[in-house]
């Protein structure tokens, strides 16, 4: 509809409300008006509608996935699981449903139920994939004895995607590989130099020839290959390491004395959640600056970082983000932090791989599987992160950060007294 590319979302409810009082059972148009009240956030609204929808087509597949995706952003989760398996049911090939029943169960713990399912993520039959396999000469590894076999990981995602789970290489080296070949985007490949598992690492491009293995596999595929549930996580801390080089380079430009704290108030504007887990900028850190005797340094790189440059009198923040040119720079500064703050980003996954402290700014609207519910601690990086997460959207996040700000006050004035800054209460 044209409104809706004009972002003239009125207009096109009006076009859909009209359409079904002439047409009222098009269970079509109800569907394409439950789309567009989910996009206005009228959640309770869509949900009847997509209800009406269904009712009038009891088999209609998008339906049932979108009904259930409206009912996990509800947290509804039973009823959500219920909607998603119906439209499995109904068409048992449907790799939406698939997928975003995948992430719900991830979402919930239930990861052993759950990886096969996220399989669907590269199906090309799935609208919503997030990747594609590549035309390679060799095949997928689906779990073969790896005895005397070279595999190469292909990289997938984005860069927190490919940190997160470059722990699992020593696994495939424990299984018998002889070559694990790590594949990564440029701006990882000096970082991922000191990585447990790999035999070569190499920067990916699309046009780089892969040189030849015996199987390829996805990062986000291993732990499928190695069943993986909450108590079998890989999870020892540190396995990632800072260039010592790079560290001895950065030194001077750190406060030498300072409670020094990390910040990372953005991610990648392209990520599609990115309205809700970034900050609206850094004015929204406000209140940390009242917490005495911390050097702030900004960790902002791409969107954001030009805040950074003029920030207001009253903050002191030290901007290193121009002269950061990769992760290896960024992991070289971060291991000379005492904690880092940051929203869902990729800083997150270096901090808790390189076992820094970490306190993450969860957003309550389209919280990512990987930070599971409700806890305030991860299974990934234990003992590292701390999780803040944010009450109500609506809301905003005045009262998480004060939150932070409360607890960076609490921890500091710890560590005045001597207190050792390892690792952090979990809750």
């Amino acid at each position: 509809m044209s409104a809706i590319r004009l972002g003239r979302r009125d207009l096109a409810e009006k076009y859909w409300r009209t359409v079904i009082q002439v047409q009222p059972g098009d269970a079509g148009t109800h569907y394409n008006l439950g789309i567009l009240l989910s996009e206005l956030k009228r959640l309770n609204e869509s949900e009847a509608v997509y209800r009406q929808a269904i009712a009038l087509q009891p088999e209609y597949v998008e339906a049932h996935n979108n009904l259930g995706i409206l009912l996990s952003e509800l947290k509804r989760f039973e009823e959500a699981e219920a909607a998603y398996c119906q439209a499995i049911a109904i068409q048992p090939g449907y790799a939406e449903a698939q997928l975003n029943l995948g992430l719900l169960l991830l979402k919930l713990g239930r990861l052993e139920e759950a990886w096969p399912l996220y399989e669907a993520r590269y199906h090309p039959k799935n609208k919503a994939r997030v990747t594609s396999p590549p035309l390679l000469p060799f095949p997928q590894w689906q779990g073969e004895p790896l005895v005397g076999k070279s595999i190469l990981v292909y990289p997938e995602q984005g860069f927190g995607d490919e940190i997160q789970f470059a722990r699992y290489l020593p696994l495939l080296k424990a299984r018998g590989a002889s070559r694990v070949t790590l594949a990564c985007r440029p701006p990882l490949w000096s970082l991922l130099q000191s990585i447990v598992g790999a035999d070569k690492v190499v920067a990916f491009s699309e046009d780089l020839f892969m040189e030849a293995s015996d199987f390829w596999v996805f990062p986000l595929s291993l732990p499928l290959r190695f069943h993986t549930t909450l108590d079998t996580i890989p999870a020892a801390l540190p396995y990632l390491a800072a260039d010592p080089e790079l560290v001895e380079h950065w030194r001077p430009w750190l406060p030498p004395s300072a409670f020094r704290v990390g910040l990372a108030w953005k991610g990648a504007d392209w990520h599609n959640n990115d309205a809700n887990r970034s900050l609206p900028g850094l004015s929204a850190l406000a209140p940390l600056w009242s917490v005495p005797e911390v050097g702030f340094v900004s960790l902002q790189k791409g969107q954001g970082e030009e805040e950074a440059l003029c920030p207001p009198e009253n903050q002191p923040l030290l901007n290193l983000g121009a002269e950061i040119r990769d992760f290896a720079d960024t992991a070289a500064i971060i291991s000379q932090l005492e904690l880092v703050i940051c929203v869902d980003t990729a800083i997150a996954h270096l901090a808790g791989a390189l076992g820094k402290p970490c306190w993450v700014l969860l957003p309550a609207i389209g919280t990512d599987w990987r930070w599971l519910q409700e806890r305030a601690d991860s299974p990934w990086y234990p003992g590292v992160l701390r999780l803040f997460r944010q009450e109500q959207a609506e809301d905003g996040w005045g009262s998480t950060v004060a939150r932070v700000a409360a607890a960076l006050g609490e921890l500091r004035e710890g560590a005045g007294r001597g207190a050792r800054f390892l690792r952090l209460p979990q809750s």
